[in-house]
């Protein structure tokens, strides 16, 4: 059987792309023949991935559209011969762009109405959390389950190690880590709030790296360094990385002593499950789908207390005892996550299509 997958953008690095690239081997390795397709794609990644232009991308059996923003893939989707997977990975609401940019407020507005025109016209709705899936039934998809993405942990886990960076980041200052695009509704101003709270009541020896693009909004990027001028901070404890190759991710993580979470929306959050990957003991504003991601393992909070935060992240820090059982909880929730698990739950949601698990053909 034919399996493809089309992804707007193609990028090293990106959550969606990289799950994308493994369930494609996922679906190889069970014996069926597949491949992805994509309108932009990186120039390393040209010979694995293939145009949206090339009429092969509507020979599917089934095909697997992953949707984060409006394309002229949906449209095309939606007319598709072949069995019509939608995976929804969640577009963050307009509202938190108006203040900054009036670009990204309507292209996120008109993704969701985009989506919307999809209602009827695809066999399976998958939303990545079940977070993701109630949003989808509420639009009045149907039927609905969840896929979770397919994060590759490894690329933390077995990177090579990067000593020089590694030695910086061991100097002595406590090493608190968020990973992900500098945008409004992650919050970043938290994290600078958290910063002034931990160190008049925990330590003045901190360092907050923030991994992960910056320059997507940039007026709300200059608010966040405002913040950290009118508290008079010192500029050198906040590290703006922008992207990083998967070597000094790994190495960030490495030597992280807690990763913090401030976000308000959320559709999954890989990054939780590469902090866990890395042992690093998590602390999390539960919202959106951060919850459900966690599964009862890292330490949640709300209401949004930030003196009661900090006053966590120390205890993550200097309590051995309390941060070990973190990690062990993490480690237990981790497993959900294995590529085998990953892998039973795609043929699960796929078998009514007929996809079964089989003798493994040759790379597409």
């Amino acid at each position: 059987m034919i399996i493809n997958q089309w992804v707007p953008a193609a990028h090293r690095g990106d959550a969606i792309g990289d799950s994308a690239r493994r369930v494609r081997s996922m679906l190889r390795h069970a014996g069926h023949e597949s491949a992805l397709f994509a309108l932009t794609i990186d120039d390393d990644l040209r010979g694995e991935v293939r145009p949206f232009a090339d009429p092969a991308a509507r020979d599917g059996d089934v095909t697997i559209f992953h949707f984060a923003l409006p394309s002229p893939m949906t449209e095309a989707f939606a007319s598709l011969p072949g069995g019509r997977v939608l995976q929804y990975h969640n577009i963050t609401p307009a509202a938190f762009f108006a203040p900054y940019d009036a670009t990204l407020f309507r292209l996120a507005a008109l993704g969701r109405r985009e989506l919307k025109t999809l209602v009827g016209r695809v066999d399976l709705a998958l939303g990545d959390s079940d977070f993701n899936r109630q949003e989808l039934e509420a639009m009045g998809f149907a039927p609905t389950a969840v896929m979770p993405i397919a994060v590759d942990t490894e690329r933390i886990t077995r990177a090579p190690r990067r000593a020089a960076l590694e030695t910086i980041l061991g100097d002595g200052l406590i090493n608190i880590l968020f990973v992900g695009r500098i945008v409004p509704n992650k919050r970043i101003e938290d994290h600078i709030r958290l910063a002034e709270m931990y160190k008049r009541y925990v330590d003045s020896y901190y360092r907050f790296i923030f991994v992960g693009r910056y320059d997507g909004v940039p007026r709300y990027y200059a608010q966040v360094r405002a913040l950290i001028a009118e508290f008079q901070m010192l500029p050198d404890r906040f590290w703006f990385t922008g992207p990083v190759p998967d070597e000094d991710l790994a190495a960030f993580y490495r030597r992280a002593d807690v990763y913090v979470s401030l976000s308000e929306h959320e559709g999954f959050c890989v990054p939780l499950v590469e902090a866990m990957a890395a042992d690093v003991p998590i602390l999390a504003y539960a919202a959106g789908a951060v919850p459900e991601t966690l599964g009862g393992a890292g330490v949640l909070f709300t209401p949004k207390d930030l003196e009661f935060a900090a006053e966590m992240v120390g205890t993550l820090v200097y309590d051995r005892a309390i941060r070990d059982g973190v990690i062990a909880g993490q480690r237990r929730r981790l497993a959900d996550f294995a590529p085998d698990r990953i892998e039973r739950r795609l043929m699960e949601v796929l078998a009514p299509f007929g996809v079964e698990t089989g003798v493994r053909t040759a790379d597409r």
